[in-house]
Parts: structure tokens; sequence; C-alpha cells
């Protein structure tokens, strides 16, 4: 009896927690603080710039702030931000850790049963980052080599099934982060570097030697990106729905997008030179958070 009370008041006691981080808005105005995350290398979405986190996807975090701010009518809310990673984002962002977490993280039904996505705002797909001098152009000449996959991705998933209805043999390893990952190819201790298109052009700009490396091969899958809430808050989804939306309806959007995919960005001031895609083109009308699958 005893065991199965204690059972009980640990569940009880799991729901009370679940129940008073749902409610973001509350949450904050109580605490007079917010917790952002922000990733150390997805460039040009969310890295580190001299210490501080930077990217288009921040830019999106901070008017996110300014609207709470007004929602909740309290001018002076501390933002603190948080470092996360492919592996610890959703688990921080569950147990009330952070409290919002726009990075590059792709919108899925899978991670779709424990967040909610607000609206999607890049859409992306799976493709390789290789030394110019390796000769790999897809992924046929990858059997009997060593390629790198960030952990706790969708596309560690998306390889892991390609490998194995291709045969190509790959080998793969699983670094904890983008720049592990990129480090692996640099060193020579992988021959390629499996991600997201995007964040590959991004590595590659600001790379010690940019024009060493190029992105090759077929993309295997499109994805869209999206900021990451908690599930069941609809008055913070509302919230950052709205901003999306607004940015997106008056322009504002399109200049980011100008400004992190089309300028030179920090700290290498490199140019992606990436036009915008007709999937996101089409979404700045639809503004939907339909996920990839």
């Amino acid at each position: 009896m005893q065991v199965r009370t204690t059972v009980l008041y640990a569940a009880l006691s799991l729901a009370c927690l679940a129940s008073a981080h749902a409610d973001t808005l509350d949450k904050v105005a109580q605490s007079g603080q917010i917790t952002l995350a922000y990733r150390e290398s997805s460039v040009p979405f969310s890295y580190l710039n001299q210490s501080k986190p930077a990217g288009i996807s921040v830019d999106i975090s901070n008017a996110v702030v300014e609207a709470v701010k007004k929602a909740t009518g309290k001018n002076d809310i501390k933002v603190n931000w948080q470092a996360v990673t492919s592996q610890n984002r959703i688990p921080l962002l569950t147990n009330g850790t952070i409290d919002l977490e726009c990075g590059s993280t792709t919108n899925n039904t899978t991670r779709g049963k424990d967040v909610d996505f607000a609206i999607n705002h890049f859409y992306t797909g799976t493709r390789l980052l290789v030394k110019k001098s390796s000769g790999i152009k897809n992924y046929s000449d990858l059997k009997g080599k060593t390629v790198a996959v960030t952990s706790g991705t969708t596309n560690l998933q998306v390889m892991r099934k390609a490998n194995a209805e291709n045969n190509w043999g790959i080998d793969m390893v699983h670094p904890k982060d983008h720049a592990d990952a990129f480090l692996l190819v640099e060193s020579d201790r992988a021959s390629a570097f499996a991600m997201d298109d995007i964040l590959l052009y991004g590595l590659i700009a600001n790379a010690k030697n940019p024009g060493d490396y190029e992105v090759v091969g077929d993309a295997l899958q499109v994805e869209p990106y999206a900021c990451m809430l908690r599930k069941d808050d609809p008055k913070f989804k509302a919230l950052v729905d709205g901003v999306i939306s607004d940015m997106m309806k008056s322009g504002q959007f399109t200049q980011l997008y100008d400004k992190w995919f089309v300028q030179p960005i920090p700290p290498s001031n490199m140019a992606l030179n990436l036009p915008m895609s007709e999937q996101l083109k089409q979404n700045l009308v639809e503004l939907s958070d339909k996920p990839a699958f």
C-alpha cells in the first residue's frame, strides 16, 4: 500500500509540475523572467557570435519577448539565454528549464507528441558537406566511409533508413553538435557530414578555409523548421504564431531573411547567397504549422 501511495504521489507531482509549466505567460508574469534557448553552431539560425546568441531565430525570439512584455504588462522581464543541443532541447522545454526554442528544429509528427510548434519559418533537406578534394558527389560514393550525423536529429533517422534501403555501406558516427561534426570532416576523421543543407552552407561560410568545402548530394527529404514551445499552451502558441504571422504579412520576415541568408553575416562576413525557397514563399501566405511527417 505504501509503495502504491508513493507512486501515486509521484505521478500527481509530475502532473502538477506539467500543469504549472503549461501556461508560459503566467509562468513568466509570476517569475519576472523568460528563458530562451539558443544553439551554438546552427548558422544562420542560432549561433554564438562574440559569445552572444545571433541569427534569424534569435531575432524571432527577441520579437516574441517584446510581445510577451505587452501581454503581461511587464516591461522589465529578465531574458535568460540557455544553450541547448539536439539531444536535450525537448527535455529542457518540457521540464520548464526553457520557455521557447527557436533554433534549427524540424517540425514533425513524432516531436509533436511531446511539444507544439509555431508557424514554419524555413524548409530544408538532408545533404552532404565534404571536402572538394574528396571526390564525393553523392551518397553512393560513401561506401565504407565514415559519415558524421549530429545525434538527436531527424537527419540521423533519415540517413539510417536510406543507408539500409540503398545498401550504401556507410559507417555513421554521432557527434553531439554540428560544430563537432564539421570538425570531424575538417580533421579527416569523417569523409562527410550529413545535415540540413542550410546549416552546412552556414558552417562553410564561417570555416577557416571556406573554399575547401562544398555541399553535394541529392536532398533526401524536405522538412520545415519551426519554433518549439510546450504542449497544450494555447495562449502562448497564439502569441508566438501572432508574432511570426505579423512578421510574414508585414514584410519584416522577408527583410530578416535577406539579412541572414543573402547579405554578409558575422563573424566572417561571408554571404550565403541563398534565395528564398518556393516552399517558404508559399508559407508566407499560408502561415502553416504543418509538420513534415
